[in-house]
């Protein structure tokens, strides 16, 4: 009930949105590649994915955050990532609206 912290972030375009509902984080990796159709990126930081391929992590590809950038992940600034990565578990909630 409590806000620990809130972030600026990118969400999905139009074209690739990001899902709205109630996930749990499923997996952590400090880095992970990213990859789909038109594009590739390496060593994404910490990357923490709540369904299927839909993720929250840092990114270094652009600064554009508080626009739709991603193709359908939630991109936080990298220093905003590691907190988050740090902070959260296997199984933390991630509410997405």
């Amino acid at each position: 009930d409590t806000l620990e912290k809130e972030f600026l972030v990118s969400t999905g375009t139009a074209a690739h949105p990001t899902l709205k509902g109630n996930y749990h984080i499923y997996i952590k990796n400090r880095y992970a590649d990213m990859h789909g159709p038109g594009y590739y990126l390496p060593n994404v930081p910490y990357t923490m994915y709540y369904y299927q391929s839909y993720g929250l992590h840092g990114t270094y590809w652009h600064h554009n955050f508080g626009t739709p950038m991603s193709h359908g992940c939630v991109n936080l600034q990298t220093d905003d990532a590691a907190w988050l990565f740090n902070f959260a578990s296997i199984g933390t909630l991630v509410h997405v609206h």
